[in-house]
């Protein structure tokens, strides 16, 4: 096995998520309120929301990514997003984070996705 071939060490691709906090359910499901336009699918279920960090004051911050980087809603997704998760009772603030690493792919979809999509 050469150097090349070796995964670097360190923090992970996608950052762990506060599953374990009381707003985790809510932030997903105003995330699952948000659709891509161009697929009928929410974007938590296309595998978008890469973490839903909740902090002890309760400021969200969430990673995402797009299917494509030249995706024309780029600009109004995190937007979107932020208008989803901040009227929930006890959500501080919300920052939505854009990201390409990784690259978004078919495999992060939920089976619901595959399946709405014709995949399964």
């Amino acid at each position: 096995m050469n150097e090349a071939s070796t995964p670097m060490e360190g923090a992970p691709l996608i950052a762990p998520s506060s599953t374990d906090h009381p707003l985790y359910e809510d932030i997903v499901n105003a995330c699952r309120s948000v659709y891509d336009p161009e697929i009928p699918v929410n974007i938590y279920d296309l595998g978008l929301i890469y973490t839903i960090a909740v902090a002890e004051d309760n400021a969200v911050n969430i990673i995402m990514t797009l299917t494509a980087p030249g995706c024309p809603v780029a600009g109004e997704m995190p937007g979107w997003v932020a208008d989803a998760v901040e009227p929930l009772p006890g959500v501080k603030q919300v920052d939505v984070e854009m990201t390409f690493e990784p690259q978004w792919g078919m495999d992060m979809m939920s089976d619901e996705a595959r399946l709405e999509l014709g995949f399964m």
